[in-house]
């Protein structure tokens, strides 16, 4: 689904997904429309502006990922204000992109959130992972070792790791040797075990424990 509010752009960007082979099951040109329209249309993937008339799409977003945990919301905005982009991801957004992508750009955006990547203008996603290493010296209410928190296999670690550091699905297969399914299931058990219900809060979990910071000497890879 497509949310922006200027129809030019709304449209071709429909156009553009629909041509690749994507279903665009519906688009909307404002906040409150774009909420009626998401909960009718129940799309996998929500192409969501920020400056929307009659609410906002950080609103908008925090609504549907609330009442839809497996939502996934791509932003594409015109704004790269760190501000802007962390209300985003705050607010349930699992990406961030801007207008000055290419038609190719988006449409693989698309793609990789349909399959659960967080995906990010180059740039934006150290910015993220950055916001939630501060965040981790402030840990929320609750977040203490709890003896009884269910234990992850020595592989779920280690994709949750390579999550954490900003790898995609693809470059965390091809890093451990595995299938790009493999990877797929470690991340969603992993999510099941943790009961969180997105790439971005399983990143901050993994920050917050110091899961992304690897035990032995620096991969080299890293470098």
């Amino acid at each position: 689904m497509v949310v922006d509010d200027h129809p030019m752009w709304r449209d071709a960007v429909a156009r553009d997904l629909a041509e690749a082979g994507l279903d665009v099951v519906a688009t909307a040109g404002d906040g409150e429309q774009a909420v009626r329209r998401a909960q009718a249309a129940a799309p996998d993937v929500l192409v969501l502006d920020l400056n929307l008339p009659l609410k906002p799409g950080v609103q908008v977003c925090k609504e549907l990922v609330g009442a839809n945990p497996a939502l996934r919301v791509l932003v594409l905005s015109a704004s790269g204000e760190h501000a802007d982009v962390l209300e985003a991801v705050k607010s349930g957004a699992t990406g961030y992109l801007l207008k000055s992508a290419s038609t190719e750009e988006l449409i693989d955006a698309v793609r990789r959130t349909a399959v659960g990547d967080a995906v990010f203008t180059p740039g934006l996603a150290g910015l993220v992972l950055g916001e939630y290493r501060r965040l981790a010296t402030e840990p929320a209410a609750g977040t203490a070792e709890d003896p009884k928190a269910p234990r992850l296999t020595d592989r779920e670690t280690e994709v949750l790791r390579l999550v954490a550091k900003g790898l995609s699905y693809k470059q965390i297969a091809e890093r451990l040797v595995i299938s790009h399914r493999t990877v797929q299931n470690h991340v969603q058990n992993t999510l099941g075990k943790l009961q969180l219900h997105n790439r971005v809060e399983l990143v901050r979990y993994a920050i917050e424990r110091g899961i992304d910071k690897p035990d032995g000497p620096r991969d080299p890879a890293d470098a």
